[in-house]
């Protein structure tokens, strides 16, 4: 698609410019010559004398040639007039005086000249933009052109298939797509048609516009890319037009492609608003919705978007005809964190030691922009160490200070605190070690570390899990209320330190309760009044009860069960295992930094039940 020409002047317009620069510099030069400009009391001296052989009188001033030449060798002079009677009453008591033109020749022509000017001026800045544009955009006359960047494949993008990795079933749809769009005929001898939309949908950092990329790579047609809220504005129609612009371009470079990122900033379902009726958003989307499932469908331009929240979207949006197929975008799993790693170890220089398999176990839940951040801090703390190479324990750094936050040496604890942080952590190591299954420890530590963690224990998953049942969320509970445990049986009085490990496990009891239904008393039945949201996104801040008083009483009793007998089975573990938490403690306290090779043996496995009291 061309870039939009800049505005020229036309002939005409030169032409005039030039006449008028032309006066104006004829008006300047002469005042230059042999004209002297004298005071009216001097013209009456020498009309007096009979010196004036000739005047001009133009309004106020007076132009006039004089009989001899002034000492200082002007023949031609100029005044203003004064009134009559006024200048007699000063030649009477001997004052020279003078006048001063209204308005000059020279101030006239500029009157007439400047204010076109300046109004050319103004015309030429808002038609080429104030700013600059780029692509389709322009001034302020082109505020209805879409702002979509036209990529071209072979030079602007140097993105593949094969530098996407971890999301295989998506490559494998968008693959597809591009085989339709670089061979229609092959794909519609049977009677199928191109998609007309594809939707990415995943969490954020997953690599949804990567894939947009690597498909503009990969497609060879043209590629217009743009970002859902480069329609929104306060001018209502304005979106609207800049969808009907970006259609038409498409239309004719077709066969191509249209991305569009952050779609949820467009395509918001309708009536969601308050305030209701046809707002600018809303007349966007419908010509959207036209433009995608129109009368006109010969044109073959498939659309792709991406969204981290569908659930918001309009229906109409998502119905067949317009996006099609939707394409999840998910976290990729162990192996897909690993192929994720060997293509950021390519730009990376490291040690032989260095397994990607082992890193994948330390970062479940990481999304590709994770792992690539992963690598850079690797790369960093390397660097700063002064290596040749980065090892595997810039790689662990780099983990725990994107978990859990950048250390705290300055942060000195009183002899007390580091005491109370110590037994903590070590007794979520130790709870950890005797109940079997459990993640491994990976490291314990007690350097502060981020706002507000005093200390951190590390576990490494060893597969990466979907469903979880009863006695592993058990496990869990206890494994958390294990820091609240070992400060119980340290005797000194409870710290706030075990205030996130609540937290997490009265989420954890809730869920079992509310969500789950793995209480036998309270049924199965899902009593959250929370809407679930996809992707995990937050719910509303307040909806309505769905359950009485009582079986809130109930679910308040459970939950409260659940996690009293999750910390009485840590205490239980902890107290059979006494002499291995005051050993880990002091070593704690020594080195400040345990790994999992140098943790105390647990002597006695637990053999409490896994959860006693209540209904579950």
């Amino acid at each position: 698609m061309p870039a939009p020409k800049k505005p020229t002047l036309s002939p005409t317009v030169m032409m005039i410019l030039f006449g008028l620069l032309a006066m104006t510099a004829v008006s300047v030069f002469s005042s230059f010559g042999d004209v002297a400009a004298i005071p009216y009391s001097q013209f009456q001296v020498y009309l007096a004398d009979g010196k004036v052989k000739q005047v001009t009188i133009s309004g106020d001033v007076i132009h006039g040639t004089l009989k001899e030449a002034t000492p200082d060798g002007k023949t031609q002079f100029t005044t203003v007039n004064v009134n009559h009677d006024l200048a007699a009453a000063l030649s009477a008591k001997g004052v020279e005086f003078s006048g001063t033109a209204s308005g000059g020749g020279f101030s006239t022509i500029l009157s007439w000249v400047i204010p076109p000017l300046l109004f050319l001026g103004v015309w030429m800045f808002m038609s080429r933009g104030a700013g600059g544009a780029g692509g389709m955009a322009g001034g302020l006359f082109s505020i209805g052109r879409s702002k979509a960047k036209l990529v071209a494949p072979e030079t602007d993008i140097k993105v593949a298939f094969d530098d996407v990795a971890g999301v295989d079933e998506a490559k494998a749809e968008l693959h597809e797509i591009v085989d339709f769009l670089k061979r229609p005929d092959e794909f519609g001898r049977l009677g199928a048609h191109i998609p007309r939309g594809i939707l990415l949908v995943g969490p954020p950092g997953t690599g949804k516009t990567l894939l947009a990329r690597a498909v503009a790579g990969e497609a060879g047609v043209p590629f217009f890319s743009t970002n859902g809220a480069e329609f929104v504005e306060m001018f209502v129609g304005v979106g609207a037009s800049r969808v009907r612009d970006l259609f038409e371009h498409a239309r004719t470079a077709a066969p191509c492609i249209i991305f569009i990122d952050e779609l949820d900033a467009l395509g918001r379902a309708r009536g969601a608003s308050p305030m209701g009726g046809q707002d600018e958003k809303e007349q966007t989307l419908n010509q959207l919705l036209a433009e995608m499932d129109g009368f006109d469908r010969s044109a073959a331009i498939v659309v792709l978007a991406a969204t981290n929240r569908p659930e918001i979207l309009d229906p109409a949006l998502l119905r067949a005809g317009r996006f099609d197929r939707q394409v999840l975008v998910d976290r990729p799993d162990k192996i897909g964190r690993v192929q994720i790693l060997a293509i950021h170890a390519k730009k990376l220089s490291l040690d032989p030691d260095v397994r990607l398999e082992d890193i994948a176990a330390l970062t479940p839940g990481f999304t590709g922009a994770d792992l690539a951040n992963l690598a850079n801090e690797a790369a960093v703390v390397a660097t700063r160490r002064g290596g040749q190479n980065i090892a595997m324990a810039d790689f662990t750094a780099a983990v725990e200070r994107i978990v859990a936050g950048l250390e705290k040496k300055s942060r000195i604890l009183i002899p007390r605190e580091r005491r109370i942080v110590a037994y903590h952590e070590m007794g979520h190591t130790l709870v950890a070690l005797s109940i079997p299954g459990s993640d491994p420890i990976q490291k314990v530590s007690i350097i502060p570390r981020g706002i507000g963690a005093l200390g951190y224990t590390m576990q490494r998953p060893t597969d990466d899990r979907f469903l979880m049942g009863r006695q592993e969320l058990e496990d869990k509970m206890t494994i958390l209320m294990g820091g609240r445990a070992a400060e119980t049986i340290l005797g000194d009085d409870i710290s706030t330190g075990a205030s996130d490990d609540l937290a997490k496990a009265t989420d954890i009891a809730r869920g079992m309760v509310l969500r789950f239904g793995m209480d036998k008393g309270l049924g199965p039945v899902a009593w959250d009044t929370e809407q679930a949201q996809f992707l995990g996104q937050p719910g509303q801040f307040w909806q309505q009860r769905r359950f009485s008083d009582q079986t809130a009483h109930e679910i308040d009793t459970t939950v409260r069960t659940l996690l009293q007998a999750a910390l009485d089975r840590a205490i239980g573990i902890l107290r059979a295992n006494r002499a291995a938490l005051d050993e880990g403690a002091a070593s704690l306290l020594a080195r400040e930094t345990l790994t999992a090779d140098e943790l105390p043996k647990v002597h006695s496995p637990a053999t409490i039940p896994a959860i006693e009291g209540g209904n579950v």
